[in-house]
């Protein structure tokens, strides 16, 4: 063993030896090299160092630190152990009070870091990148004909990211600052046997030899220079090579992709779970060329997403200004097309460009968190404010004795900022053991791996220990700068009464705090109104029960889908069956499409999305045909010459009345004919764009890949059995791979629900802290007025009136915090739903539903002990007197 790696840290002997008393020091520091070398044999050298630390910094306690007396430095350690001593006879005397603060700091904190976590990952997207600054990705307008905007001005959301193959080796030859050059295509699924076993796989993507100089993906075994370069070689991420070939090394093994064609497995790779777009496997980009070269020069077919870095010192705003030359230089076509380049650093939060190769996620979403962890810190700090001036009164006494043997105000101040301290790291304490209980739960509400060993860096314990100091000394600081302004002689004469300044502010403390606890509840109320709102939305077709069966493109299954439609037909539970595509919900293309102009009589081309069906989708998902008819058997030639618009493509190209677009000639992907019907608008994307415009040709059998079935069964079990049997019947080599139609749109929804739900929790969490706050208040007033209750008592009030009493003061602060929080959380919300297509408006039954919530609380809150007043025996109150 290295002897140099297996010492104890030096930092932490000198440390020890620095303040350990040096009668003690000897024998404690060979018990602590004892017990350091024995955890290194039992449980290895990391834990013993990490155990060695620990046993030192318990050690730092009175009774063994060593005694500074005779110096300066005595005169300070005696003043800071008075401290420590006075503070933790006040805390442990004050036992309710301590117990609402620590406890209200400690789930402030936790909620604090809890939210700071998984803002810190939503942070970090991509950053893993060694390039991470120096990488762009090209975005792609696919403008309208006969429009000329100003490329220059246009904005991120005309552009989308999914674009053509030849504008990336263009890009290389033409401007020499670009370095390395990456594609990749959209998934798709794949059929992956190996050893007898197959299953049906997604994200499997076409990439270009470079990626692994574009991207610091970790290649787990291989060779990343070469892994790409051959045709016929696939990369797999760690999880796919682990459910295909356990702890063997994949690498040089062949895997049969699709039930035909032999690939030799090249690397594994490991993708960081901050990612901004996954994959499950990438398959050279040579073997995509050499099944179809004619895509790759191609300028008008979209199926890629171009990243490129830049070469040291270059600028990306000199290339943008090279743009038009090299379009003028490469690209020929008489469309309507630009590029512009967007930065990996805005990929993930920042981009509003179209078509994502993966989930993005939101900056304005990170701006909430942050404001609700700001929030519930504050509630917190103020609940220690308002319960220390609250016990200003009750503390008087103290101070004025203090005063009186000479104490100096300085050293009040510093006596109760020290108390506000302690208090703040026992709290700490108790938040860091709610953090590692929460951190699993958080983990599954969002859905994402969130990594917290960031958080025990140096730099991190140290801005960890200066935050308990600044939060020790800002929730502590009133308190101490008012308390020790007490004047001794008007407090021992009995004549003291708390200032009205310091009534007024605590009264502004808690109107700041039932103001944000109204926000927030408000906020957790609208988000979940408007995910109810996307549930129960009429999508414009039926998608209950609706079963899609993909199938992958696969040739057999295409031959036969005739005769497995109609043996799914015949099936009792199956009320009627399609084959298309793609589904709600799925991936779609666009597709350049020209249309007869209104008034011109010229073809117009637009790009609008395409879906590819047969005669039976309409129907199946029953959809409203307003003008015109569906595809029909009736007419043979549909499935050549026929085209179906949605109301908005009939609107794109200039026919507001729908029946007036039908018989209109088209042009469409070598097509030609007559448009024959339209839809009525569908949402087939998600609710949080408008319905775009859309065109439904009839599939031909090479172009159709999945069956949608309308179920109508109550044994979904049983009926999936069967479906599943005739499948295999048919199509014995491929999995019966289903999912249905809601799935995908709830996938749409899911980030917007996890939203919701880490919203509502922590919104839950902050108006829990500030009941705290506010049960202590009433604690204190309670007890402030508890003669005032025996004579009113004795008076013959009833316990409803003293109730009422009691409740007055807090039931006007609500009422102007009411006026305060609803027009901030109005404007907020509001905000946050013009991130939707479809929303719902923001009534005053919301706000006035949380109000109502909140007050209930406070109400019940301030009921355990107003009521116990209200109830008490006079006597017992009035005894002193």
């Amino acid at each position: 063993m290295n002897t140099s790696h297996s010492n104890p840290p030096k930092l932490l002997l000198r440390f020890f030896k620095w303040f350990c008393d040096p009668r003690l020091h000897k024998y404690l520091e060979g018990d602590l090299l004892e017990l350091y070398e024995y955890n290194i044999e039992k449980q290895g050298l990391k834990k013993a160092k990490w155990k060695f630390s620990w046993e030192v910094f318990k050690l730092f306690r009175p009774g063994i630190i060593k005694s500074f007396e005779g110096t300066q430095r005595l005169n300070n350690y005696g003043m800071i152990k008075n401290y420590y001593k006075v503070s933790m006879r006040s805390i442990l005397r004050n036992k309710t009070f301590s117990f609402l603060n620590i406890s209200g700091l400690s789930v402030g904190i936790a909620s604090c870091i809890l939210i700071l976590i998984y803002v810190n990952n939503e942070l970090s997207y991509d950053t893993y990148n060694s390039n991470y600054e120096n990488t762009y990705r090209v975005i792609h307008y696919y403008g309208e004909q006969g429009a000329e905007p100003n490329f220059s001005s246009l904005p991120t959301n005309e552009y989308q990211v999914w674009g053509n193959a030849p504008a990336a080796p263009s890009m290389q030859s033409f401007f020499p600052e670009v370095h390395q050059v990456f594609r990749f295509t959209s998934d798709s699924p794949w059929l992956i046997s190996y050893n007898g076993i197959t299953f049906s796989e997604t994200g499997i993507l076409f990439a270009d030899s470079t990626a692994f100089d574009v991207f610091d993906w970790k290649m787990l075994a291989g060779d990343p220079k070469t892994a790409l370069v051959r045709p016929n070689t696939v990369v797999l991420t760690k999880e796919l090579a682990k459910k295909y070939f356990g702890d063997e090394n994949p690498v040089g093994k062949t895997i049969i992709m699709d039930t035909e064609d032999p690939f030799e497995v090249t690397g594994v790779v490991e993708v960081p779970s901050n990612s901004h777009f996954f994959f499950n496997g990438l398959i050279s980009m040579s073997t995509f060329k050499n099944r179809r070269p004619g895509i790759f020069d191609s300028w008008g077919y979209v199926d890629f997403y171009t990243y490129f870095t830049l070469k040291p010192g270059a600028s990306i705003d000199i290339l943008k200004q090279k743009v038009p030359e090299f379009l003028e230089a490469n690209y020929t076509d008489d469309q309507n097309y630009y590029i512009d380049f967007e930065p990996l650093s805005d990929a993930y939060l920042h981009s509003e460009a179209g078509r994502q190769p993966g989930a993005i996620g939101s900056i304005g979403n990170i701006y909430i968190f942050t404001s609700v962890a700001i929030f519930i810190l504050l509630i917190a700090c103020i609940n220690f404010m308002n319960l220390s001036t609250a016990r200003s009164v009750e503390r008087a006494k103290e101070v004025a004795i203090r005063k009186t043997i000479g104490s100096q105000r300085s050293a009040l101040i510093y006596q109760f900022l020290v108390e506000a301290i302690i208090i703040t790291l026992i709290a700490s304490l108790f938040a860091a053991v709610l953090v590692f209980a929460g951190h699993s739960l958080l983990e599954t509400i969002s859905g994402k791996t969130l990594p917290i060993n960031w958080l025990f860096s140096i730099q991190n314990v140290l801005l960890g220990l200066a935050a308990v100091l600044f939060i020790g000394v800002v929730a502590g600081s009133y308190p101490a700068f008012v308390l020790s302004t007490f004047r001794p002689i008007t407090v021992l004469k009995g004549s003291f009464k708390a200032s009205s300044s310091g009534i007024w502010l605590r009264k502004s403390l808690v109107v700041l705090q039932f103001s944000l606890s109204i926000i927030l509840l408000a906020g957790a109320a609208v988000v979940s109104s408007q995910l109810d709102f996307l549930q129960k939305y009429n999508m414009g077709f039926d998608s209950d029960q609706m079963l899609v069966v993909d199938f992958g493109y696969d040739g057999l299954v295409q031959q036969k889908r005739e005769y497995i439609k109609q043996r799914f037909n015949n099936h009792k539970d199956v009320e009627m069956a399609s084959v298309s595509r793609a589904a709600p919900g799925d991936f779609f293309p666009n597709a350049g499409t020209g249309i007869t102009d209104p008034i011109s009589g010229e073809i117009v081309y637009k790009g609008p999305a395409i879906y590819e069906v047969d005669e039976d989708f309409i129907p199946t998902y029953k959809m409203n045909i307003v003008a015109g008819r569906n595809f029909s058997d009736d007419f043979p030639l549909d499935s050549a010459n026929a085209l179906i618009l949605n109301e908005s493509a009939a609107k794109l190209y200039g026919y507001s009345n729908p029946e007036d677009i039908i018989g209109k000639s088209f042009e469409q992907w070598g097509r030609e004919g007559k448009v024959v019907g339209v839809v009525k608008d569908f949402n087939y994307v998600s609710l949080h764009e408008e319905v775009e415009p859309l065109s439904l040709r009839f599939g031909t059998r090479y172009n159709v890949s999945v069956f949608s079935l309308k179920i109508n069964s109550q044994d979904f079990s049983k009926t999936l059995a069967e479906l599943e049997s005739i499948w295999q019947e048919i199509i014995p080599h491929r999995p019966f791979d289903t999912r249905f139609v809601d799935q995908n749109f709830n996938a749409q929804y899911e980030s917007d629900e996890r939203f919701g739900m880490i919203f509502s929790i922590f919104s839950g969490l902050a108006i829990f802290v500030a009941c705290l706050g506010l049960f202590g208040l009433t604690i204190y007033s309670t007890a402030q007025r508890n003669k005032e209750i025996g004579v009113r008592k004795v008076l013959g009030a009833t316990t409803t009136r003293i109730v009422a009493l009691l409740s007055k003061d807090f039931l006007t602060l609500f009422i102007i915090s009411l006026i305060i929080s609803i027009p901030l959380s109005w404007y907020v919300m509001n905000s946050w739903l013009d991130g939707f297509a479809y929303r719902i408006s923001l009534g005053f039954e919301i706000f006035a539903t949380s109000a109502l919530i909140t007050l209930l609380v406070a109400f019940i809150t301030m009921s355990f002990k107003t009521v116990s007043a209200a109830l008490s025996n006079p006597i017992d109150s009035l005894r002193d007197e």
